[in-house]
């Protein structure tokens, strides 16, 4: 199982977080960002889970599948500022899809919670609530190959198939696009070569990644095309892509005492990658992304202590970032799991804060920080973004009891990360010193299906920081999740 659905197992509760409506602290929105984070990691998972089946039958005229599940999580975070957040959360999900000869289906699925905080964790100050029903995912999909052999065309060696509605896009090894969007997607090809277009906007819910940004927590619209070209050559799939995101939230401003903010972030993407297995247990990723475009820059100055209003300027994006993973597979029923992932991506030294426009790029000079919309995986505690970061992950999982019955599910395993900033004197999505070293976290994690039905997740995570680096005051900051989930 790759080690994105690991996570994703234990993080249900993190699907309502990103769905605040009053700006939350700085402290509070590099936690909500987090528990974003962790919901698509979810997503990805429920997905992978909920699916049609690819190999339906063609004799079956109309598939009509139902179900859901009903979960019970609790959430406990430290922020930034070191203050905890505990929340439970009781989600409801439902889905169905239609599927006609194998080539035609519809699919959809809807999400309601009831968020329960602890007295004044809640992240956006509202407190508990029921949370609006939410259609997180809706679309109707077109198989033309498969559409061929069910009526008896014969299916030959081109395949297209074409997407409209509400999915989410995953490219790649995630380090650029990982984001649900409204649109549509066109894939074609053959056995050997393969092409992809993709064109769409985020749901309005989508939170940013510029936490300055008025309304970023519930009111998200960024533009996405973009095609992609990839190979089947052996047990290998190399891939070339472009993507263009175009921002829609250009209108917003924000007034900061006399301070006036516009926001207007335009990225353009040049990423190649591939992935692959050397022999049957060593499986590997690798992606490396350009980042250009431009950008409005910051909106202040500093003059003796002073903050004092200047003119934005159009700057441009000149920055980078890279992913590389390796997952070899022991021998035995065990199932032993060993992992590693690299992560580095630039920063820029004159900017405040690596992601926001207010106290980001100092006027009329290029901005080196990468900022994109994918998911990697940095860790459950910490988690930074990947911008000026630099980042290593060793990994081991195991089903220590796969001839038991009641344990022959059952997965234990572990992740330690080591975190640094790539240029010492750039900043990160909060607070540092010139100090590259930044600490280290150990993340704990169960994974459990007690029965067919029923699965049990649980995460621990605590980031060691280096205190030099964020401060004399810094404290190790902890994350712990347990939900358990009742299929229906």
């Amino acid at each position: 199982m790759d080690k994105k659905l690991w996570l994703a197992l234990a993080v249900v509760a993190a699907s309502s977080l990103a769905r605040a409506q009053t700006p939350p602290s700085e402290a509070t929105s590099l936690a909500l960002q987090q528990a974003n984070r962790l919901q698509q990691l979810q997503e990805l998972q429920e997905d992978q889970r909920y699916r049609a089946n690819p190999d339906v039958p063609t004799d079956q005229r109309l598939l009509i599948d139902y179900g859901g599940y009903a979960s019970f999580n609790y959430l406990s975070l430290d922020d930034a500022s070191h203050n905890n957040h505990g929340l439970r959360d009781y989600q409801v999900v439902g889905y169905t899809r239609l599927n006609l000869d194998g080539a035609q289906e519809v699919f959809a699925r809807l999400r309601v919670d009831y968020l329960d905080y602890n007295p004044g964790d809640s992240f956006d100050g509202r407190g508990s609530r029921l949370i609006d029903p939410t259609i997180d995912r809706a679309y109707y999909r077109f198989d033309l190959q498969r559409a061929q052999a069910a009526y008896g065309n014969g299916a030959g060696d081109f395949q297209a198939v074409v997407e409209a509605g509400r999915d989410l896009v995953y490219w790649g090894n995630g380090l650029v696009l990982t984001e649900v969007l409204d649109g549509g997607k066109l894939d074609m090809g053959n056995s050997v070569v393969n092409f992809e277009m993709i064109g769409g906007i985020t749901p309005t819910r989508t939170v940013d990644i510029d936490t300055s940004r008025p309304d970023f927590d519930h009111n998200t619209r960024r533009l996405f095309v973009g095609s992609m070209l990839s190979a089947q050559i052996g047990n290998h799939r190399p891939y070339v892509y472009g993507l263009i995101q175009n921002d829609d939230n250009n209108k917003n401003v924000s007034e900061t005492g006399p301070i006036t903010t516009h926001f207007d972030y335009n990225s353009v993407y040049i990423g190649a990658g591939s992935e692959g297995n050397f022999g049957d247990r060593l499986h590997y990723g690798v992606e490396a992304a350009y980042e250009g475009g431009n950008t409005l820059s910051n909106s202040f100055v500093s003059a003796g202590g002073t903050l004092v209003p200047v003119i934005q300027t159009r700057d441009s994006i000149n920055a980078w970032a890279m992913d590389s993973r390796l997952d070899y597979l022991t021998e035995g029923p065990h199932e032993t799991r060993l992992s590693a992932e690299l992560i580095l991506a630039s920063g820029d030294a004159d900017r405040g804060t690596s992601t926001n426009t207010f106290n980001g790029n100092t006027p009329h000079t290029e901005d080196h920080g990468f900022n994109a919309f994918g998911l990697l995986n940095t860790g459950l505690a910490f988690a930074p973004d990947v911008s000026n970061l630099l980042a290593a992950r060793v990994g081991v999982s195991t089903f220590p009891a796969p001839t038991t019955s009641a344990f022959r599910r059952l997965q234990i395993g572990g992740d330690f990360f080591a975190y640094g900033k790539l240029l010492r004197d750039a900043p990160i999505d909060e607070e540092t010193s010139d100090q590259r070293y930044l600490g280290v976290e150990p993340d704990l994690y169960v994974n459990w299906q007690v029965a067919s039905d029923v699965t049990l997740a649980l995460r621990y995570g605590v980031f060691f920081p280096n205190r030099a680096a964020l401060g004399p005051q810094a404290d190790s900051r902890q994350f712990f999740f347990g939900g358990l989930t009742f299929a229906f």
